[in-house]
């Protein structure tokens, strides 16, 4: 039985510089470094996640609350909520690296266990945020200064449609060319559309040379970020991609509990209308954020992230153990 490491030595320990430099990176910019926990009585809403379940079975269970197998808890895909707390809390601005878990497939880019460099700055709106992103990347991948479009002007360039506008009927005709076949002409949730359009029309032409942020989401995939006031039909949000690979997610931080609870609550519809299970909303998260200051925040993998320092083609080799050999 094959028991050596996925990744060799030597890359582990080109790993470990990086890690240290991005540290550094923060430190430097007197960010708070935190731990949050990696358990959680929450899980997260959003359809297209999917958390990993245990149960805890200890004296302190309330037997009026705890499911037959005992209290059901959550490996967290993010450190998000916890963190958002500690910022309503007082903390300042704060960074994480820290494990994340989502039950999903394994393959180049996926690992259900990976790791995620999380961070927040108060007072910073997403451009902002996606400047000191910008540097980061520049000093972990010796690249040119990134790109930045709007993610209307990435559709209207690359498929010739305007997602703010079009009907569903246009952007599945705009995707014929991609033969997506039946996946495409069945699918009726508009959102779910323009990510298939987006995942296999744009991600792979977008930057290719230099990193790309793709920013000014619709409303409608605003998740945990605000809605802008200079257009309504689209959210204070952004990712960037670099060589085909997305590797960060990032918000300038809705801080309005009644909202996002009404898009918790959403989710939550989609998930019975699409036959998954509901998940308990993090209710000590919903208090927390009329107590939120302004600030945006961004989470950015950091396997994948090492994958592109590294020059591998597979996740698989910028870890110690993936799932396959854990």
């Amino acid at each position: 039985m094959n028991w050596l490491p996925d990744a060799n030595i030597l890359l582990l320990k080109k790993r470990a510089r990086i890690i240290q430099g991005i540290r550094q990176f923060f430190i430097d910019r007197d960010l708070l470094e935190v731990e949050t926990p990696s358990l959680s009585q929450s899980g997260v809403t959003d359809q297209h996640l999917a958390c990993f379940k245990t149960y805890f079975i200890g004296p302190e269970i309330s037997i009026e609350k705890a499911e037959p197998l005992g209290t059901p808890l959550y490996l967290q895909t993010s450190p998000e909520f916890h963190m958002k707390r500690l910022l309503s809390a007082g903390s300042g601005s704060i960074f994480q690296i820290s494990k994340a878990f989502r039950n999903e497939e394994s393959g180049r880019y996926h690992n259900p266990e990976f790791t995620l460099l999380e961070w927040y700055r108060i007072d910073f709106d997403h451009f902002q945020l996606m400047q000191e992103m910008d540097q980061l990347l520049q000093q972990v991948l010796s690249c040119e200064p990134a790109k930045k479009m709007t993610y209307q002007h990435a559709f209207m360039q690359i498929l010739q449609v305007d997602p703010l506008s079009a009907s569903l009927e246009q952007l599945k005709e705009a995707g014929q060319s991609l033969h997506l076949g039946e996946v495409l002409d069945n699918e009726k949730d508009f959102d779910t559309v323009l990510q298939l359009l987006f995942c296999f029309a744009i991600e792979p032409v977008i930057a290719q040379e230099k990193p790309c942020f793709i920013y000014d989401f619709p409303a409608s995939q605003a998740a945990l970020a605000r809605i802008s006031p200079v257009d309504k039909r689209v959210a204070e949000r952004f990712e960037v991609y670099y060589k085909g690979i997305e590797l960060a997610n990032g918000f300038h931080e809705l801080n309005d509990s009644a909202e996002q609870l009404r898009r918790f609550e959403h989710d939550n519809c989609l998930r019975r209308a699409n036959a998954l299970p509901e998940m308990p909303i993090d209710f000590r998260f919903v208090a927390s954020l009329n107590k939120l200051p302004n600030c945006a925040g961004v989470a950015l993998g950091i396997d994948r992230l090492i994958m592109l320092a590294t020059a591998q083609k597979h996740i698989d080799k910028v870890l110690s153990f993936s799932i396959k050999g854990a």
